[in-house]
């Protein structure tokens, strides 16, 4: 391996695309079990690599050289090779520097509270004094070496004015996390995820639902990927070029998921614009109907709606751990409200708003198969849609003009 980075999970990792935006050297992601990494470091068989969870501490006795932050904080996510000489750095702290001040997150004489107790930890905690925090607290689930338990910061410090997330909880493939709950911390101004992937881990989604200032990990893995870069290749990029990737690396990551009534034209559209942006395509009805071996009306049928909304839910989980794709929903998708949280984290979701009297009665459709249903479901649903949606489209035009709109509003990448 030339280039690369090491961890022991790294199937979430958007490290090899971010590089390959960067610079031409062949960039590899190399999992590494704990009892592999002595050898792979005393053979040290490369040019350059980046280190993640969980061996930033790890590797530190290895190397002839230790900058001055990285000694500081006790973590190193950069290493270079020189003649043999193994120096090593911490990017991250300029990264989660970045991530802090882009999203106007304020640090100054406020009460932190960093999650974990590997190498991210301590870079949160170095970065935390260098923004000016007042009281930093780092939590663990013992309380030893200086950390309080997750307990105590519920029940003593639930005052924190800002929460930083270092731990791998919330990460996929397991979204569904959150390292602790949002509403026990009533003074909260801000949340910080060092997870990227989903885009919006739960913990984000919490705190924006409260109107906190909330962001993930993502800007902070591009920008100590382009200072990492730097070491590699002891060269200077300009910093225009971290928004310039941020963009990218999102755009391709991120999800269009449709949401509307049946036969609003979720499908259709849904499939057309995958072709047209070369995404992937999902319809989570399909998934449902894969699942089971059987039609939605024998599902109906067989074992009724409760039913077919378990499996609904279970189609959008395994639907929202995608990214770059096209998802059209069931038109009840928006009943559970865990599963627009799902669809938001690596998605936006737009409202296909067709007029009732352009929706079509269908058989296929248990829920809306005469006009009386389909009336009923409206009225019941119109305002869910809305408020699940983060653009409505007025779908009282042509299609190819709908596929435009949505088209145009995604590749604007404003979120």
């Amino acid at each position: 391996m030339e280039y690369g980075c090491i961890g022991e999970k790294l199937k979430h990792s958007f490290s090899k695309e971010i590089h390959a935006k960067l610079f031409s050297y062949n960039y590899e992601i190399c999992e590494i079990e704990r009892q592999d990494l002595d050898s792979f470091m005393k053979k040290h068989d490369f040019k350059a690599i980046n280190v993640t969870i969980p061996y930033k501490t790890d590797v530190i006795p290895y190397l002839d050289y230790i900058d001055d932050m990285a000694e500081k904080i006790g973590a190193v996510n950069t290493i270079v090779n020189k003649n043999g000489k193994l120096y090593g750095y911490n990017t991250d702290f300029s990264g989660l520097s970045a991530l802090i001040l882009k999203n106007g997150i304020e640090l100054a004489q406020k009460k932190v509270l960093i999650l974990g107790s590997g190498g991210t930890s301590k870079t949160a905690k170095a970065v935390c004094e260098s923004l000016g925090a007042g009281v930093i607290l780092r939590v663990s689930r013992e309380a030893k070496d200086g950390f309080i338990t997750y307990e105590d910061a519920k029940e003593t410090h639930n005052d924190a004015d800002v929460i930083i997330n270092t731990t791998p909880v919330g990460m996929y493939p397991n979204i569904d996390g959150a390292a602790v709950n949002i509403s026990n911390f009533k003074k909260l101004s801000g949340v910080v995820d060092a997870v990227y992937n989903p885009l919006c881990t739960r913990l984000v989604l919490d705190a924006k639902s409260q109107g906190i200032k909330a962001t993930g990990g993502l800007y902070m893995l591009v920008a100590q990927a382009v200072f990492a870069a730097e070491k590699f290749t002891d060269s200077k990029i300009p910093t225009e070029k971290i928004d310039e990737v941020y963009k990218e690396i999102l755009l391709s990551k991120k999800n269009i998921v449709l949401v509307g009534m049946p036969s609003s034209g979720k499908s259709t559209i849904g499939s057309a614009l995958a072709e047209k942006l070369g995404m992937n395509f999902i319809d989570t009805d399909t998934l449902v109907v894969d699942m089971e071996k059987r039609s939605i009306p024998e599902i109906f049928q067989s074992n009724g709606e409760q039913h077919f909304r378990s499996l609904e839910s279970k189609a959008v989980l395994e639907a929202a751990k995608n990214s770059n794709t096209v998802i059209a929903t069931g038109g009840g998708v928006i009943l559970n409200p865990k599963n627009i949280e799902r669809l938001r984290q690596n998605g936006k979701i737009y409202f296909l708003d067709r007029p009732i009297n352009d929706l079509l009665v269908t058989d296929d459709r248990p829920l809306s198969n005469d006009i009386e249903k389909l009336k009923k479901l409206y009225d019941e649903r119109y305002d869910l849609y809305r408020k699940a949606a983060d653009v409505i489209v007025k779908c009282d035009f042509d299609i190819e003009e709908n596929i435009k709109a949505i088209k145009e509003d995604f590749l604007k990448c404003d979120y």
